[in-house]
């Protein structure tokens, strides 16, 4: 199937259309739009990884200028503090490493200790690696592991050895995973190998004409697994699945067979490929992936299976939003996104019929449609090769994400029986406070500030160690929000970087997630700001708004917060953006229905 995804030479032509662009585009224009800066190193020949990588990323709309190390060039970039390397300063670094690399290997019968202590000369190695980057550059590091050749020494007995080549390499790409630096994610080059089989990945004769590190023909497949990387760090993830139902999650038609007769049947091959789909997606639920139906069907008759089918694997209390109905699936798919309240673009579509999978793709580009091969048995592969759902990290907020939408039907209902909001609000019971930022909480507070579009002022993206450096410059305060109520517990829903700039206290980052609006928690976070501005003896608070597409619902919010527009100020960073100032011994009061918990 993977050859079927990626034509690697119909790619490598359009990529080098691309580069040839570039280069004309970088000699005409004098102002060039924000670009992610992206720095590779490898240890095996990295040019068309290059230029497809970049390619791939325009496609997603992501620009870039990109950095190529020489050849063989890790460690010659990294020793040098003046290289070109640190010059550079690249927000993401990709470091892609050669079996051949590891030269100290086992002898025949070397004692456990001996080896282990060249295992942690090498593992030593790569942490003094990404030491030195740290040291010099705020960045993310996408660190390939080492893909275990397939020619061995021992024959059938290499895995039943410590000393052998094969088990020494599988002790290092363990302990890379285990002892990883927080900004650095391992990316599993050998699982991509034995995807394709490792005869097909290696080119042994390439290797020796070009120093290639593995086929053409997969570095397509190879490439998209980086740029899913980047893209998660850019804040372009996807986090809901819409599942049709009838020959999707079961065999048969619901409505002519009924919720008995579909093909469920874990004695029965094909019965039983449909219930290991279902076990798949409730894996990705259990995640932090948000469940969906979408299904052209009387609703009561679509919802029997998951009510009185024994066999399903997926039950109603899995699924955050059920749309069972006549209408056509991309006005249903647009109501889940309203009932939910996220973007169309954080959607993935999954549905047997080809029809129905053109149609979404046509009129809504922006929602990622899998295509599913006609054997169920392969479903599974088909949504895992997808790539939908590469975050760059998962978090307790991801994994109890699910419960909040799984509750809504209750939160709706407890509002319907109010006529006044406040009186709602109040009712919630809510607790939570303005917190620092603590170590614990950094990996949830970068994933935020990397994917929340909707209500985000100024839509900065930072990574872990940027936002480590930020902790450590006293100019700086980073406030987290945390928020329960009566129905859930939300964890970490906010996020505001505060930066010290003369007498004025400037809201560098302002973000809230999508599950917790109008609640007024933006009056308790002001409260906050106010406060840490005080604290400075700063005379004025500085907020900025830069308009992007999403990010409408917030265009009035330091308005109605009491703030004043201002035609220009130092820390105006856009011609489109507005500044907006609020005196900090203005006396405004802002009212909020939290209770203060420690």
């Amino acid at each position: 199937m993977l050859n079927d995804t990626y034509d690697a030479t119909l790619i490598l032509n359009e990529a080098m259309k691309y580069a040839r662009k570039l280069k004309k585009q970088k000699t005409e224009e004098s102002v060039e739009p924000e670009k992610t800066k992206i720095a590779i190193l490898g240890s095996y020949s990295i040019q068309f990884f290059r230029i497809i990588l970049q390619y791939m990323l325009h496609k997603e709309g992501i620009v870039t200028d990109v950095y190529e190390g020489d050849y063989n060039g890790i460690d010659m970039a990294l020793l040098d503090p003046e290289s070109e390397f640190y010059k550079f300063q690249a927000d993401v670094v990709i470091i892609l490493p050669y079996h051949e690399d590891v030269k100290t290997l086992p002898n025949p019968f070397e004692q456990t200790e001996s080896i282990d202590k060249k295992i942690d000369s090498v593992i030593s190695h790569y942490a003094d690696s990404w030491k030195r980057i740290n040291d010099r550059m705020n960045c993310h590091i996408l660190q390939a592991n080492f893909v275990i050749p397939n020619l061995t020494s021992l024959g059938i007995l290499e895995s039943n050895y410590e000393f052998s080549y094969t088990h020494f390499l599988k002790k290092i790409n363990l302990l890379l995973e285990e002892k990883r630096a927080s900004n650095v994610t391992i990316i599993d080059m050998d699982q991509m190998a034995s995807r394709v089989g490792k005869n097909n990945w290696f080119d042994h004769s390439a290797y020796f004409m070009n120093k290639a590190g593995f086929s053409m023909d997969h570095m397509p497949y190879a490439v998209k697994t980086f740029v899913d990387a980047i893209k998660a760090l850019r804040g372009k993830i996807r986090k809901c699945l819409v599942l049709d139902l009838d020959n999707t999650l079961w065999g048969g038609v619901v409505a002519e067979c009924n919720y008995d007769g579909i093909l469920l049947d874990p004695n029965q091959a094909e019965g039983e490929a449909y219930r290991a789909f279902q076990q798949y997606i409730l894996n990705l639920r259990k995640r932090g992936v948000i469940l969906a139906v979408c299904s052209k069907n009387d609703e009561p008759v679509a919802k029997e299976p998951f009510e009185k089918n024994e066999n399903m694997i997926l039950h109603l209390s899995d699924i955050s939003c059920f749309t069972a109905n006549w209408n056509d699936k991309v006005s249903n798919i647009k109501l889940i996104a309203r009932e939910l309240n996220i973007g169309t673009d954080s959607m993935v579509f999954v549905d047997d019929n080809p029809a129905e999978r053109e149609i979404v793709r046509q009129f809504m580009p922006e929602v990622l449609v899998v295509d599913l091969p006609e054997d169920v048995a392969y479903y599974r592969t088909a949504l895992e090769e997808a790539g939908a759902f590469d975050w760059i990290q998962i978090t307790k907020d991801d994994i109890s994400r699910t419960e909040y939408y799984v509750e809504g039907k209750k939160r709706e209902d407890f509002l319907m029986s109010f006529s006044d909001y406040d009186d709602y609000l109040q009712a919630l019971e809510m607790e939570g406070n303005v917190y620092d930022l603590d170590e614990s909480n950094i990996p949830r507070f970068v994933q935020l500030i990397n994917k929340s579009n909707q209500f985000n002022l100024r839509t900065r993206r930072y990574n872990e160690a940027e936002i480590r450096s930020m902790i450590s410059d006293d100019q700086y305060a980073l406030l987290f929000v945390k928020i329960k109520d009566r129905f859930s517990d939300y964890g970490l829903i906010s996020c505001v970087i505060l930066k010290k700039v003369g007498m004025d206290c400037f809201i560098d980052t302002w973000l809230m997630s999508c599950r917790v609006l109008k609640r007024k928690i933006e009056n308790m976070v002001c409260e906050r700001i106010r406060a840490v501005a005080n604290e400075w003896q700063c005379t004025s608070i500085i907020g900025e708004y830069i308009p992007t597409a999403k990010n409408g619902m917030v265009s009035k919010l330091y308005e109605e917060l009491g703030f004043e527009s201002v035609d220009t100020h130092i820390c105006k960073t856009s011609e489109e953006s507005r500044i907006y100032v609020l005196k900090t011994d203005s006396d405004n009061k802002l009212n909020y229905y939290i209770k203060h918990v420690d």
